[in-house]
This record gives C-alpha cells, structure tokens and sequence, in this order.
C-alpha cells in the first residue's frame, strides 16, 4: 500500500486559515445534500461523490488545480478520496481535513450540529 500522495490539515489549521478567508483558499465538501442540510460550513462548493458523473469533467474548469484545495466530509474518509483523485487529476496543492466536519464539530465550533 503506497501512501497518500496528499498533505492532511488538523481542524485547528484548518480554522485559522478559514478566518484569515484566503481568497485562494479553495473549499470543497464532498458529502450528500441531506448531509449538508444537518451541518455545513460557509464558502465550501458542494461536490457530493454520488454525483461524480455530473462534475468531475470539469473539476480543472471549476478549480484552479495549483491553488490551495481542502477537502472536507464527515469522518475524512470520503475526503481522502477525493484529495487522491485531484491529485490524479494534476492538482498540486490538495489536503484532506483529518476528522472531517465532526471533528471540526468537537474541537472547533460546538455550535455546528453533530450527526
């Protein structure tokens, strides 16, 4: 098993970058609509993984492929998808947002609902 060719980024990070709000700093989350309508963050572009077929052919259109891309779900897992498949796609800058939405639930902002 070969290792992640991504960088991770702890929920703490994530925050203060997502403060700061980097107008470079793009945000994807890559869960499901119902997902989304129990917690979401602002500024993410909803890119559920069930509806690859509808956006993947125009991921490099829709995003700047050297730009800094973190990608969000629930747990990571799903993200960590993700952030390989943009690397795969010719993304340079890709990191995975460890714990997902929950964790940033638990150690950053207690008022996003857990689910």
């Amino acid at each position: 098993m070969t290792a992640p060719s991504f960088s991770e980024i702890d929920v703490q990070t994530f925050q203060q970058k997502y403060q700061e709000a980097e107008a470079s700093l793009q945000l994807i989350d890559v869960r499901e609509p119902q997902e989304l309508a129990i917690a979401a963050l602002e500024q993410f572009e909803n890119l559920p993984l069930s509806q690859y077929a509808e956006w993947s052919e125009t991921i490099a259109q829709r995003f700047n492929p050297s730009a800094e891309t973190i990608v969000m779900c629930h747990h990571g897992m799903r993200s960590a998808q993700m952030c390989q498949w943009l690397i795969d796609q010719g993304f340079t800058n890709v990191k995975n947002l460890v714990g997902g939405i929950d964790a940033y639930t638990c150690f950053v902002d207690p008022s996003v609902p857990r689910y």
